[in-house]
């Protein structure tokens, strides 16, 4: 099995490990950092021991190879298919990069209304310490964003790619990730990224920068609480 095949658990124990809260083989990012979960294999004993690190009405997002299928004290919050990309090859074509600004602490006020303007993926107060974090404004306000979230040896997701809405059609986007794409590259790993299959528009714009389909995982959104009543 490639680790590509579970990104989230492969971060949580190897470069991402000082974020983990850890128990047996179940792992999750601290609360701050992000909302997503991981363990080794989805068997009844690593969703007991992801269950012991939840708070009430906690909720965390889950890669999995299947579709998600959780004891029944687990809630699915919701659940769908996932594509997952990989950089084949960096285009060549990428249009002149804008200047853009590396984003800190003092930029996440911005960056967590510009995510939530425009919904690219869960962000935290303590994402930006996850990669890379990469920012363009215009006339002092924060136009557009992407950055770096998961990182496992010889892999890195680009992530939060995302446009304010009164600056799109400018390659913002493209930019942002040619520029974190040249990063991840000159460290010798190759970028990865995660979409919805139906965001027809941003997988052509990913295949033009040289990504291609790699296979199909599916988020769950779970809550850990009272046994789930069967249907009647």
């Amino acid at each position: 099995m490639s680790p590509l095949d579970n990104p989230i658990w492969q971060s949580l124990i190897t470069t991402h490990a000082h974020f983990a809260e850890t128990c047996n083989s179940a792992r999750k990012f601290l609360r701050e950092v992000s909302v997503l979960a991981g363990f080794s294999e989805p068997t009844l004993d690593n969703y007991n021991s992801l269950a012991s690190m939840m708070r009430p009405e906690e909720q965390v997002g889950l890669f999995l190879r299947e579709p998600a299928d959780p004891p029944s004290t687990w809630t699915i919050v919701r659940t769908r298919p996932l594509l997952q990309m990989l950089c084949q090859s960096p285009s060549a074509l990428r249009v002149k990069q804008p200047e853009f600004i590396q984003l800190t602490k003092a930029d996440v006020p911005e960056m967590l209304a510009l995510t939530k303007l425009t919904n690219p993926g869960p962000f935290g107060t303590r994402t930006h310490e996850l990669g890379d974090y990469l920012g363009i404004r215009v006339a002092g306000t924060l136009a557009a964003m992407a950055g770096e979230r998961l990182r496992l040896p010889g892999y890195t997701e680009i992530s939060a790619v995302c446009t304010h809405p009164d600056h799109l059609g400018h390659g913002y986007a493209s930019a942002l990730m040619g520029a974190l794409m040249d990063r991840i590259c000159s460290r010798g790993e190759r970028p990865i990224l995660h979409v919805l299959p139906e965001n027809a528009r941003a997988i052509q714009v990913y295949e033009r920068l040289g990504f291609a389909k790699r296979a199909t995982l599916h988020l769950a959104v779970l809550r850990h609480g009272e046994e789930r009543q069967p249907p009647e």
